[in-house]
């Protein structure tokens, strides 16, 4: 696995997108979300479909391809330097497929790529741009999510990573985290909420494997039985063959996580590659923010993980 092709960061000034693939915005929280954003001197340019209410699902934030619509509007604007997911939920799947690739290609080419920023059901678009565009993505808080409004931690090391992002080549866990499998491993990261990782099997044009890679896994509201069925799918897939390391993210109302801790022990512990647990992304209070894409080495036993070059260029 070869590391991606990464964007620039931001300056004083920029111009981000924010859409919303997934489900619906609160309009207080997007508010919010934007006033920090332009307190950061960046121009924040809300897509027309982002306050919009699917017709028959309301867990969705208007029609998929008014979604697809709005994220190619937003990449392929020579103005803009980087999109941002307002938030995720569901419906990313659904509009995956009707966004124009070749046009989001022809734009990269062009004015090079974009910062892309989400995590939780945006999972399916980190993939997307990895498989389809080549590029490296961020896996962090969203413009409409509690923890980027309310947490100083989430927004102060999202803010270093999109504007100083040699200040974030190491990103250490956060307390609490501990090794699961200790030793150190090197590869490229990827990974997402782990049943969005499991529901793109099979899917045309779908990462293979995650061989070489330092494997990210989080998600929310998957019991055990449910995490268990998820794991061992992947296993029995094959995709997990081959990954070089695994760090844990949370587990938000997925069971107790003592329960949850055994399972990943069950599962993951015949891989022998090491494994970190609670480092601290995904759907907890002061999420990092953790680039896709990037070669790097994970130390399990220093609960690190060390980036070869800056995120952004």
């Amino acid at each position: 696995m070869r590391p991606l092709a990464r964007p620039a960061r931001l300056g004083p000034g920029a111009r981000v997108a924010v859409v919303a693939p997934s489900g619906p915005v609160p309009e207080d929280a997007l508010e919010a979300g934007l006033d920090l954003l332009r307190g950061w001197d960046l121009e924040p340019v809300v897509m027309p479909h982002v306050r919009d209410r699917h017709e028959e699902f309301d867990y969705l934030a208007g029609s998929d391809a008014d979604r697809a619509r709005d994220l190619e509007r937003a990449w392929c604007d020579p103005t803009v330097s980087a999109v941002f997911c307002a938030r995720g939920g569901y419906g990313a799947q659904r509009m995956v497929d009707l966004v124009d690739w070749a046009a989001l290609r022809a734009a990269t080419r062009a004015a090079g790529p974009k910062v892309f920023l989400g995590y939780s059901d945006i999972t399916a678009l980190h993939e997307a741009f990895a498989t389809r565009l080549g590029l490296a993505t961020l896996h962090g808080p969203m413009t409409a999510v509690t923890d980027f409004l309310k947490n100083a931690r989430a927004q102060e090391h999202l803010r270093t990573t999109l504007f100083t992002p040699e200040d974030a080549r190491v990103i250490p866990a956060s307390p609490g985290a501990a090794a699961l499998a200790g030793g150190r491993a090197r590869g490229v990261t990827l990974g997402g909420c782990v049943s969005l990782l499991a529901a793109e099997l099979g899917v045309p044009g779908a990462r293979a494997s995650a061989r070489g890679g330092l494997l990210f896994l989080e998600d929310i509201g998957e019991e055990p039985y449910r995490l268990d069925r998820i794991l061992t799918q992947l296993l029995r897939s094959g995709w997990l063959a081959g990954v070089a390391g695994v760090a844990l993210g949370s587990w938000v109302d997925c069971g107790p996580y003592a329960e949850v801790r055994a399972l990943f022990a069950d599962r993951l512990g015949g891989l022998g590659v090491p494994v970190v647990e609670e480092f601290g992304f995904g759907h907890c209070e002061g999420a990092l923010t953790v680039p896709f894409g990037a070669a790097g080495e994970l130390d399990a036993d220093a609960l690190t993980l060390t980036l070869d070059e800056p995120a952004l260029v």
